[in-house]
């Protein structure tokens, strides 16, 4: 692999004096730069390391695969049964956001009566004179 930076790892002016910078603006700019002089030839290879064990973990084998539940287990016959399950329970859950809907379309309808019937009392009681009220 290649690398293009315009700044290399090692001990140079630049790298010391980018350092010293870091240093004086923000100590953790300064601590960054002391470790890409160290170790910034290794970067990459540390970077692969660390994705190759993680490839190899149990985690990184399931983040790789997706879900649980998109994953065939090899019995069939659970396979089977788990995909109606499934299927059954996003068919409730559909039945149920269309009753939550029903519900809040009652609701908004129930709030519209109750506000006319207030602003029609306010109308009524309006046209009265104050003397009267």
């Amino acid at each position: 692999m290649t690398s293009c930076s315009a700044i290399k790892p090692g001990w140079s002016p630049m790298t010391i004096g980018l350092m010293v910078l870091g240093f004086i603006v923000f100590w953790p700019l300064g601590l960054a730069m002391l470790a890409y002089i160290l170790w910034g030839d290794r970067f990459h290879a540390m970077a692969r390391d660390a994705r190759d064990q993680w490839d190899a973990s149990p985690l990184g084998n399931a983040a790789r695969q997706g879900p649980a539940h998109w994953r065939r287990t090899g019995n069939a016959a659970f396979d089977d049964y788990r995909e109606r399950e499934l299927k059954r329970l996003e068919e409730e859950r559909a039945r149920l956001d269309e009753m939550r809907a029903e519900f809040d379309e009652f609701l908004r309808e129930l709030r519209r009566a109750r506000d006319q019937e207030e602003f029609d009392r306010f109308m009524a009681s309006r046209g009265r004179k104050p003397s009267e009220a």
